[in-house]
């Protein structure tokens, strides 16, 4: 009997530590190079990674807002991969910088040229686009990622408020609060102005430590002098003292 019941709970314990052990299943998504603000700039990274161990993935898919456009989008090179950039008419033209824009992108395509993400690693795909929306916190793009052996995986999901996290989660780019200059932050301007401050307090102490020094020198200098003097006054006293007595 008690066999029994140490062999139960040796069966749960082990299914318990299989369970916890199982690597969470990582999925296709989106992340910004600092900040992604509305009304401004970005540069994303699409971060892909290969799910299987016998296949690997060959071709990307990213289909992009077609209720928030974006007009300018442009890739990065990336080694062993060819993107292509689909545009679209706009029902409703944009105006961008008192530009009126009738096209916006409506999906990018990577393609291997050689033998794609291999098993147990991922792969980055950087994007610049813009100008980011104004009216929304965030923006939803769909991808579909292809595997050599043809299976396809989509990532077309959207993740409802207050719900888990689905199966195949569409990645989701946050945007920030827009940002007083669209095409940058003043971070670098506000860091130059830190470090010019700095080198002023910097050179203001070093001139306080060389005044503080030469005051010292300056005060054992004299110190020097008064007790030499007193020594030479001395010495003469005492010779007159000898000569009168000779």
């Amino acid at each position: 009997m008690k066999m029994s019941r140490i062999a139960a709970v040796g069966t749960v314990a082990a299914s318990a530590v299989l369970v916890l052990g199982a690597p969470a299943f990582a999925h296709v998504s989106v992340s910004p190079e600092g900040e992604a603000a509305k009304g401004g700039y970005a540069t994303v990274n699409f971060k892909v990674p290969n799910e299987m161990d016998d296949a690997s993935t060959n071709k990307l898919e990213v289909s992009f807002p077609g209720d928030h456009p974006l007009a300018s989008v442009m890739t990065q090179p990336v080694p062993g991969w060819t993107a292509k950039v689909t545009k679209s008419k706009l029902d409703k033209p944009l105006e961008i910088h008192g530009k009126k824009i009738d096209e916006a992108v409506t999906k990018v395509t990577w393609t291997a040229d050689g033998k794609g993400i291999r098993p147990g690693t991922f792969q980055k795909f950087p994007v610049s686009m813009g100008q980011l929306p104004e009216d929304t916190d965030e923006l939803v793009f769909k991808a579909v990622q292809t595997y050599d052996n043809k299976e396809v995986v989509r990532w077309i999901e959207p993740q409802q408020k207050g719900q888990e996290e689905p199966e195949h989660p569409a990645p989701t780019l946050q945007l920030t609060a827009a940002s007083d200059d669209h095409h940058g932050s003043g971070t670098a301007s506000d860091d130059a102005k830190s470090d010019h401050a700095k080198g002023d307090a910097k050179s203001e102490s070093a001139a306080s430590d060389s005044s503080d020094s030469s005051d010292t020198v300056a005060r054992v200098l004299g110190i020097v002098g008064i007790v030499v003097g007193a020594a030479g006054l001395a010495f003469g006293l005492l010779a007159k003292r000898r000569g009168a007595t000779g």
